[in-house]
């Protein structure tokens, strides 16, 4: 059965809505996808946006999870519920084939959150960032064509590492809501009490440390992201790259503020953004090594659901005069963001 959807294109722009009120930062990347590309990308963040927001602002935890996990069901089946976000991945999902083993383990790692689980080590860390957001990597590399395990893999590694600048980032502000996603291993290393320094949330040299280490795991996945990008078509390249490069600059923001997670929460500047925009058009053509290494343990169960899948690649080819006019209207939509300025604070997600 089709789903019931009126004016999908009314669905998709309530979809891109919640994106520019949502996460600045993938919105400012999403300008720098081509447009077949931005209408599915804000459909997958809408419904990820919704599903996270109804498990962390809701009263009832486990019968939001369950709702959600019945309203995929319906995507699925192609019957979704009379909600805008849901109706455009239904679309999504029959035009891309995106494994439904990815949004299912999105799911988990919500329950998780809704669990208020903590992590002892970085590899237990690791497999909460591979649900909450290694899927949405998974996920954004099947939309793009991006279907060899390398590429996916990578793609893993890219949006694992966006949940570890989050985190890094939002250390105060998740203590606050009585929450840490802090190794509690590492923190007992640098002599913190996890539940004392929960009681009480404050910065500290020793707390810094910990917050570089994570920092610096997210760097080296940044790398290997790098990798992958590569390895998608030329038009979806400098979207990902302006992603990758204006989340490793919020890790260099906690940096330059002395690591203190704690008393703020850093921001890269609107301009800051559309400058990197702009150096990532110019890398997107560049080599960027090796995307051959095995993925993560934690998110080869995502490879492994990609590549078990029958999906094959929508191509994304351009003649000459395409491709010009792509990069004209890749340029002039550089140019509004920079007049945007200066954008709002970011949102939860970006």
């Amino acid at each position: 059965m089709q789903p019931s959807s009126p004016d999908p294109r009314a669905d998709l722009a309530q979809c891109d809505a919640l994106l520019r009120g949502g996460s600045r930062t993938f919105f400012a990347a999403s300008l720098l996808l081509p447009r077949r590309m931005r209408e599915p990308a804000s459909a997958l963040y809408a419904f990820c946006r919704l599903a996270d927001d109804a498990v962390d602002l809701g009263d009832d935890g486990p019968g939001a999870l369950q709702e959600l996990r019945d309203r995929l069901a319906r995507i699925y089946a192609r019957q979704p519920m009379p909600i805008a976000a849901d109706r455009a991945l239904a679309e999504v999902v029959a035009r891309y084939g995106i494994p439904r083993a990815l949004p299912e383990a999105l799911l988990e790692g919500f329950e998780w959150d809704a669990e208020g689980r903590r992590y002892e080590t970085l590899e237990d860390l690791l497999a909460y960032a591979a649900r909450v957001a290694g899927t949405v990597g998974a996920m954004m590399s099947v939309l793009m064509g991006g279907l060899a395990r390398e590429v996916v893999a990578r793609a893993c590694d890219m949006g694992v590492a966006m949940q570890l600048t989050n985190i890094a980032r939002d250390v105060g502000e998740d203590a606050r809501a009585g929450r840490v996603y802090l190794p509690l291993a590492w923190l007992r290393e640098a002599g913190i009490d996890p539940d004392a320094w929960l009681r009480a949330p404050a910065h500290s040299v020793a707390l810094g440390i910990v917050v570089q280490r994570l920092l610096d795991t997210a760097d080296g996945l940044y790398a290997r992201a790098g990798a992958g990008i590569a390895r998608l078509p030329l038009a979806c390249r400098p979207g990902m790259h302006a992603a990758r490069i204006v989340y490793a600059e919020i890790g260099r923001a906690v940096e330059r503020q002395g690591l203190d997670a704690v008393s703020t929460r850093a921001i890269v500047s609107g301009r800051r953004k559309v400058w990197l925009a702009g150096r990532a058009v110019i890398e997107a053509g560049l080599p960027q090594g090796s995307a051959a290494a095995a993925p993560l343990a934690a998110t080869a169960f995502l490879v492994d659901a990609v590549a078990a899948s029958s999906v094959s690649a929508i191509p994304l080819r351009r003649g000459v005069t395409e491709h010009v006019e792509w990069l004209v209207d890749l340029f002039t939509r550089l140019e509004k963001l920079e007049r945007r300025q200066p954008l709002q604070r970011q949102g939860v997600a970006g």
